[in-house]
């Protein structure tokens, strides 16, 4: 997985040899947000662009139960705007991703250390990524039962318009 600034170039890459899900993908985000977190004291919003891959959908109740996990810890309205289904060439991380398998032409990736070194001295509008290998293991399948899923369903904010590609979420008031 992946998360890009783009307005800095700053990258945060995270690797698994477990399976990409919702819980892998929401984990990176956290460990993203807990190295940047000193750098950026007055964010209290984020947005987040995504391509409504298959663990991090709009329809995922996986994916929104742990976002909302999310903005509950950190305390940050969340923005979630997703590409439309085909454009993917307008994600920014999509571009990097091509960037860094460009740069990886003619190296033999033969072990994880090899793509975790090569990930990390990849420049990016001249700036190395922060790299990361999450060594948990990531079940698929994973599902939320319907009286959890209403309470997820309460605490998101979706867009009349696109109702299925921009949700808000916002922290939870006590």
């Amino acid at each position: 997985g992946g998360i890009l600034e783009p307005a800095n170039g700053c990258a945060f890459l995270f690797y698994t040899g477990s399976n990409i899900t919702s819980d892998f993908v929401v984990v990176g985000l956290l460990l993203w947000w807990n190295e940047r977190k000193p750098d950026l004291p007055d964010v209290k919003r984020l947005l987040i662009n995504l391509d409504n891959g298959p663990e991090c959908s709009g329809h995922r109740s996986q994916f929104l139960l742990r976002m909302v996990e999310f903005v509950d810890m950190t305390e940050l309205a969340v923005r979630i705007v997703y590409y439309p289904p085909y454009h993917s060439k307008y994600n920014a991380i999509e571009r990097y991703w091509a960037g860094l398998e460009k740069s990886w032409n003619g190296y033999l990736l033969d072990t994880v250390n090899a793509v975790l070194s090569r990930s990390a001295n990849f420049l990016w509008k001249g700036v190395c990524a922060s790299v990361n290998l999450l060594d948990a293991v990531y079940e698929k399948g994973v599902r939320v039962c319907k009286k959890q899923r209403a309470k997820i369903d309460q605490r998101l904010q979706r867009s009349n318009e696109l109702p299925w590609y921009d949700i808000t979420i916002r922290p939870k008031t006590v």
